[in-house]
């Protein structure tokens, strides 16, 4: 049986653009008959990722520049530049049995997923051969000059980014890595429609006779309150760092705080909307994860005072209790939640003071022990 920890948030965004489409306006979804903005799930799980890589000091790069990345490293060891781009070239071609394929940029046909440190031991394997390389550049066809199976095995390296997030590369076989986590679409919870803009830029330098403006346009934002949900297979990440439930508690750690505290950068200097949620909820649970979505389904309406934070707070600790109801009870070994209220939510569990302290509880609630027996 799997061990999952689900994490639930509603954060409340003022004017921005978060995530556009290919038009520049904000993403939308149409959920319940109603029109509500939405955020991708890829867009705010690069933020989240970054911050995992940058706070546990493992950075790692999704590319096709790989051979350009080992040219530019040998060459500022000194090489020649021909000889070093046949080199960077190299790392493709001797991938696997097969290769990867190369195109007339240099970029690999495919995008890799690996750590930032790979291209230095690349740069070391390519030093290491440096005799065979200087032999076969500029032959027409000199096949595969590293040792496929140590490129190969670069290549295939994990981060914690790599183990939660997965990695897709049919290529090279084993170098694929299911991932533990999920991410769904931010939407917001009431209903909501991109609004438009009319700005203007003036010229500093203009003369005195010249009133007009130096540049005009039109952009488009949104505000809203935002329901997101995430989740880890906890058991899946264990298998993921080979067994290691520390490792795994650091990640698992890591991950919840940069979903709470992670926001998307678009448009972030005009826009400034550096928000934190409004309410934290996570639960663990042995059978399978649980999405709250279905408590905004029916958009909420606004408070007395105007506003949807607070009816949104209030719906999605009714749809949790409901949801216990239904479940029994069952299959959840922890749940609490985190508010900017002082006043406990029924539904939702024992309530904490902070993210962390929310954080905290949860992972100790988790078995991590059992998940390395399993």
């Amino acid at each position: 049986m799997s061990l999952f920890l689900d994490l639930h948030a509603l954060q409340s965004v003022p004017a921005a653009n978060l995530n556009r489409d290919d038009l520049g306006s904000p993403k939308t979804v149409r959920y319940g008959n109603a029109p509500r903005i939405r955020v991708s799930s890829q867009s705010w799980k690069r933020v989240i990722r970054h911050g995992v890589e940058e706070e546990l000091g493992e950075i790692a790069a999704r590319t096709r520049r790989v051979p350009a990345k080992v040219k530019e490293a040998l060459e500022e060891a000194g090489w020649p530049a021909e000889l070093a781009a046949f080199a960077g070239s190299q790392v493709a071609v001797s991938a696997g049995k097969k290769g990867l394929g190369i195109e007339a940029a240099g970029h690999t046909s495919v995008l890799l997923f690996l750590p930032e440190s790979a291209i230095a031991e690349l740069a070391a394997l390519c030093t290491e051969h440096r005799g065979a390389l200087e032999h076969a550049v500029g032959k027409t066809k000199p096949g595969q000059i590293l040792p496929p199976a140590q490129v190969e095995e670069v290549l295939k390296r994990r981060t914690a980014s790599i183990s939660l997030l997965g990695r897709m590369l049919a290529e090279l076989p084993g170098a694929n890595v299911d991932g533990a986590a999920q991410v769904a679409h931010a939407f917001t919870t009431h209903a909501s429609e991109p609004q438009r803009d009319y700005f203007t830029a003036v010229d500093d330098w203009s003369g005195a006779a010249d009133t007009g403006s130096g540049h005009l346009d039109t952009a488009e934002f949104s505000a809203g309150v935002f329901y997101r949900f995430a989740t880890v297979n906890i058991t899946d990440l264990v298998t993921n760092l080979d067994g290691d439930t520390k490792a795994a508690h650091t990640v698992l750690a890591s991950f919840a705080d940069q979903f709470l505290m992670s926001l998307p950068q678009a448009k972030k200097n005009s826009t400034a909307p550096h928000t934190i949620p409004d309410l934290a909820y996570i639960a663990v649970r042995t059978q399978r994860p649980l999405s709250l979505a279905g408590a905004f389904e029916a958009p909420v309406g606004a408070d007395g005072a105007g506003g949807f934070a607070g009816p949104s707070r209030s719906a999605l600790a009714e749809y949790a209790a409901a949801l216990n109801r239904l479940t029994g009870e069952r299959n959840r070994p922890f749940h609490g939640h985190a508010s900017i209220t002082t006043q406990p939510l029924e539904g939702l569990g024992t309530r904490h003071d902070s993210f962390p302290g929310l954080i905290d509880a949860a992972l100790q609630a988790a078995p991590l022990e059992q998940e390395r027996e399993q």
